[in-house]
């Protein structure tokens, strides 16, 4: 079977699993968990923040973030496409009592100035009081598409400005800081907090770490045990973690560069309507028509090869550590000949 749903579909290498059970742990609600307590300064240090927390998940991480930054009756200003807005039952809503005040950007990512617009007037009690600025990076819904560091320096300008928190979900900033050569240090420059995650790019089992200011990230503990977050022996994933931070970054080069010319297959077919601009590891494609998309993907099921729907016509391919090269050129032979349909 080739999965290209998610590239949260991995399993972790035998190297990994090896790193895992040699873990030393400890009973992390104690913060005892010596190889979570080392993963989680690991982080800190890479991105120049005070802090790190290790979460369960993404959405985790990003709902505690988001708790951090607003009171009850705040709101968020995100792009339309924010994983926070469509990806995360919301959490928002439920946990923080937040509401979004959805952009309208391109490809998932929006321009300083419908930030301006989109604050509300901190005097004017009618409307939410504007507290957090979200931006995702890269944008999963926008194909994987990476931010102009410029911009978000721009944007960052304008919370300063405003007195406004500024998070980064960096589900796949791994995957950005490699296709733009930018670094994680940067980016702990530029925002309040920052999540990662190490279980889509970066093959991990499980595991996302939230980084930040130590004022802003002195009570993410206790979030996190609200969210029913805390955990013991940990350090086995944090272990997963380690290893994959010293052996699976540079490689996501090759996700790259297989999304690539899986694009350019794509658009050599006749019943592929458009392809979003690949920048990372992710396609989102549209066919012609409907009868098209129930062909394409039957006969993609004939050859065990198995991908995502969006909805609204759009599907999403994501390259990642478990699609090899032997799957990949077998992939692009089957897409090959579907230009006979």
């Amino acid at each position: 079977m080739i999965d290209l749903r998610s590239d949260t579909v991995t399993k972790p290498t035998e190297k990994m699993l090896e790193a895992m059970f040699q873990a030393k742990v400890g009973d992390d609600v104690y913060k005892e968990d010596a190889t979570i307590n080392l993963l989680e300064e690991r982080i800190a240090d890479m991105f120049g923040m005070e802090q790190a927390l290790f979460f369960p998940t993404g959405t985790m991480a990003n709902q505690t973030a988001i708790k951090l930054h607003t009171q009850p009756g705040d709101q968020v200003i995100c792009d339309k496409d924010a994983h926070i807005y469509h990806y995360e039952g919301g959490g928002a809503s439920f946990n923080s009592g937040v509401s979004c005040k959805l952009v309208h950007g391109d490809k998932g990512m929006f321009a300083s100035g419908q930030v301006i617009e989109a604050i509300n007037p901190p005097d004017f009690y009618h409307s939410p009081l504007t507290a957090l600025v979200e931006v995702e990076n890269t944008a999963n819904r926008g194909g994987g598409s990476c931010w102009d560091f410029e911009e978000l320096k721009k944007i960052r300008a304008i919370c300063d400005q405003n007195h406004l928190g500024f998070h980064l979900d960096g589900a796949r900033l791994w995957n950005a800081l490699i296709a733009k050569n930018e670094s994680p240090k940067q980016y702990g420059q530029l925002f309040d907090t920052i999540s990662v995650c190490l279980s889509k790019g970066l093959g991990c089992p499980v595991g996302s770490v939230l980084v930040g200011k130590k004022e802003l990230m002195k009570n993410a503990m206790r979030i996190r045990k609200i969210l029913g977050g805390g955990m013991r022996q940990v350090g086995y994933l944090g272990a997963a973690g380690l290893y994959a931070l010293d052996n699976h970054v540079e490689r996501l080069k090759e996700d790259h560069q297989r999304a690539k010319e899986i694009e350019m297959a794509l658009n050599k077919l006749d019943m592929v309507k458009l392809v979003t601009p690949v920048e990372t590891n992710i396609v989102i494609f549209e066919l012609n028509q409907k009868e098209d998309e129930k062909t394409f993907l039957n006969h993609l099921q004939e050859n065990k090869i198995v991908l995502s729907g969006m909805g609204n016509g759009k599907l999403r391919i994501v390259t990642h550590l478990d699609y090899t090269q032997e799957m990949h050129e077998r992939f692009l032979e089957v897409l090959s000949k579907l230009s006979a349909y």
